[in-house]
């Protein structure tokens, strides 16, 4: 067992099933006060741990939590003045909190983007229990970039495994498709 490797709070004791007809709640970021809520209606889809060192992650965990909802699906209800693009020349735009600096949704605004009308949000900010548990592991090898032991790899890799969260280092092959199949159509190749 490799459970004393620590991936990031929400799944270190293991994941959480969905509930069945969950209905959405709200992120919150992490100022004592004024918080910045962002309200998402339903489910959320493709939850999975990330590597990659643009990604918010809580203090300590050598991965974030990201997961979509339909862009429509979001709304900022409180303190959205508070929000500032963290990169602007990024393919998502992270809107981060400017007190706190907990990244509360990413958005692609290049609608030729295979991922555009998808927001990226962290579940774990939200108290409310019940949204879709992460499927996969993405980027591994990116958690080196923010300083993991390249040693350290083989037992993260095994701790991700025990948690059903296989590895990989890019996005998950039904994700990886996807967007295959946009640049395919886009491109011609495929019919629409």
């Amino acid at each position: 067992m490799h459970s004393a490797v620590k991936i990031h709070p929400a799944v270190d004791g293991g994941l959480k099933p969905a509930a069945k007809g969950f209905a959405g709640g709200t992120l919150l970021c992490d100022c004592a006060e004024n918080k910045v809520a962002v309200a998402i209606k339903g489910q959320c889809a493709h939850n999975h741990v990330c590597g990659c060192t643009k990604c918010w992650k809580p203090k300590g965990a050598l991965f974030s939590q990201v997961a979509v909802v339909a862009r429509e699906n979001l709304s900022v209800k409180a303190n959205g003045d508070k929000l500032a693009v963290v990169d602007s020349k990024a393919t998502i735009q992270r809107h981060a909190c400017k007190k706190c600096g907990v990244h509360m949704y990413g958005r692609i605004e290049n609608k030729g983007h295979p991922l555009y009308g998808f927001d990226f949000i962290h579940t774990e900010r939200s108290k409310e229990e019940g949204w879709a548990p992460p499927e996969f592991a993405a980027f591994v090898s990116s958690i080196i970039e923010s300083g993991a032991s390249p040693g350290n790899m083989g037992a993260v890799r095994a701790r991700l495994k025990e948690l059903k969260l296989e590895p990989y280092d890019c996005l998950s092959p039904p994700l990886m498709d996807a967007i295959a199949t946009h640049m395919a159509k886009a491109a011609g190749v495929l019919r629409k």
